[in-house]
């Protein structure tokens, strides 16, 4: 049994229709299977020709009906007898394989590219990293002294704290010479 299937819709292209076409008829074991892209009054098509025996090409059909890959934005699946030929399944598998390797190569290129520029930024910065010996050692005497800072600074605070205490206790006897003056003790 030869059948042609045409799954139309505003995006079915770029969405990995064909490598979701060619493990469903892998999965089934069917012999034969093309798929391409076409383009029909402005509407993305994905047509494929599939060959083998009527169980296989029903069951492909109810997976190429029910599911669909997570992108797809599909209008209508249709069927119709197929008379001329069809290619091999794996010709369609190699097909695919070379078709994402061409998509994938610009991009592990660009990838390699951002590679190497990480690398040139993290040698830069090891580079200026050269300061932060001198940075831990400052930090080390800092450290050092901080006891000594803080012990002279209670020593201050001692040393001031007395002299409030006598302004208090005289401004404390002023208030009482004058309150007894008036009257008011």
């Amino acid at each position: 049994m030869k059948l042609k299937v045409k799954i139309s819709g505003p995006k079915v292209h770029d969405v990995g229709y064909r490598v979701f076409l060619l493990k469903n008829a892998m999965n089934l074991g069917l012999p034969g299977l093309s798929a391409y892209n076409w383009e029909e009054d402005g509407q993305q098509e994905v047509i494929a020709l599939v060959e083998g025996d009527d169980a296989r090409i029903k069951a492909f059909l109810q997976a190429v009906e029910k599911k669909r890959p997570e992108l797809a934005d599909v209008s209508r699946v249709t069927f119709e007898d197929y008379e001329g030929d069809v290619g091999r399944t794996i010709e369609v598998a190699m097909l695919c394989s070379f078709v994402q390797l061409d998509k994938a190569i610009p991009l592990l290129l660009d990838m390699r590219d951002d590679l190497k520029e990480m690398k040139s930024d993290i040698k830069a910065v090891r580079k200026n990293t050269d300061i932060i010996p001198q940075i831990s050692e400052d930090i080390k005497a800092v450290r050092k002294t901080s006891g000594e800072t803080l012990d002279e600074i209670k020593g201050l605070r001692e040393d001031i704290q007395p002299g409030y205490a006598m302004q208090f206790r005289k401004m404390q006897e002023d208030v009482r010479a004058i309150k007894d003056r008036q009257g008011m003790a």
